[in-house]
């Protein structure tokens, strides 16, 4: 690998494009792969990266590339499928995976791209697009130290805290663990701000006594500035994706023989509004969907106790 390597980024979404901005502004040359959306691809190019007409092609140019996804399907056919990395790949090149992912899937890739000479990196993200946006996201690393020593600096771009959490898999089965607290949490603030509405408290009431005690977090935050002040950008991550994260999380419980009561509880959430077609809304909106379950109009109870 050359001193200053060579990048590509697949995936220009909510987090990767403030991410892929961050490694231009670095210094490094840089491929890109869209979908559908021209956007983020365009502004891109307009900053100076170029773009690549496959993954095989971005794999035969980079000698980093960085996939930043919705699923573990999607990452497998990006690295499988046809034209895809492992067909362009060659000794040496690392694969960034900072998909929230299925930790068997990213294993099985591991073994898959060593046996042409490549290596998989899983870095998992923590924070919101903003902090994208703004370089100072957390990631996860799951690698071998000499690896890790490689690809930190090109982490650094866009990540301000980088912990190195062991072997590849583990930086992924960490950022489940974090997604399985974050569904949990959006399950219990929904059953809490809903039953406190039921029985005469105000969500500004909720959020004006939890929010600074030892109970408030910034999860709490983002989750309450939705309910009380009906941003509906306050946390853009879809429900969708935390529904298919905690079934991740339910699926390496099960592998692990661990009892799992509060992920299988927290799930039945996420897979409900999913089926009601809110995939797309946004996590802190499940508050309007357990409010509805509940017979309950929650943005009228806010409006009608607004203080």
């Amino acid at each position: 690998m050359s001193e200053k390597p060579v990048i590509g980024f697949i995936g220009l979404g909510f987090m990767g494009h403030g991410m892929a901005k961050n490694i231009i502004k670095s210094g490094y040359e840089l491929w890109v792969l869209g979908n559908r959306n021209r956007i983020p691809v365009e502004s891109l190019v307009g900053m100076g990266a170029r773009e690549a007409a496959s993954p095989k092609d971005m794999a035969e140019k980079c000698d980093i590339i960085h996939l930043c996804l919705s699923n573990s399907p999607q990452v497998e056919a990006i690295i499988l499928g046809e034209n895809g990395i492992i067909s362009g790949s060659r000794n040496g090149l690392i694969v960034i995976d900072t998909t929230t992912a299925d930790p068997a899937s990213t294993l099985s890739l591991a073994e898959k791209l060593s046996e042409v000479g490549a290596h998989m990196v899983d870095a998992p993200l923590g924070r919101t697009p903003k902090e994208a946006e703004e370089g100072t996201l957390d990631a996860m690393v799951g690698c071998n130290a000499s690896l890790f020593d490689q690809v930190k600096p090109v982490i650094g771009c866009w990540a301000g805290t980088i912990t190195h959490i062991g072997q590849v898999g583990t930086g992924h089965k960490m950022k489940l663990l974090m997604n399985f607290l974050g569904a949990a949490y959006a399950a219990l603030y929904s059953e809490a701000t809903v039953l406190g509405a039921a029985v005469g408290l105000s969500p500004h009431s909720f959020r004006e006594v939890i929010g600074p005690s030892r109970l408030g977090s910034g999860f709490f935050g983002t989750f309450m500035q939705y309910v009380c002040d009906r941003d509906e950008n306050a946390h853009k991550f879809s429900i969708a994706n935390m529904s298919k994260d905690i079934r991740y999380v339910n699926a390496m419980a099960t592998e692990a023989g661990v009892m799992n009561v509060m992920a299988s509880a927290a799930r039945h959430y996420f897979t409900h509004a999913e089926a009601m077609g809110k995939g797309a809304n946004f996590v802190p909106m499940l508050s309007d969907h357990v409010a509805k379950l509940n017979g309950m109009d929650l943005a009228a109870e806010v409006a009608k106790n607004k203080q």
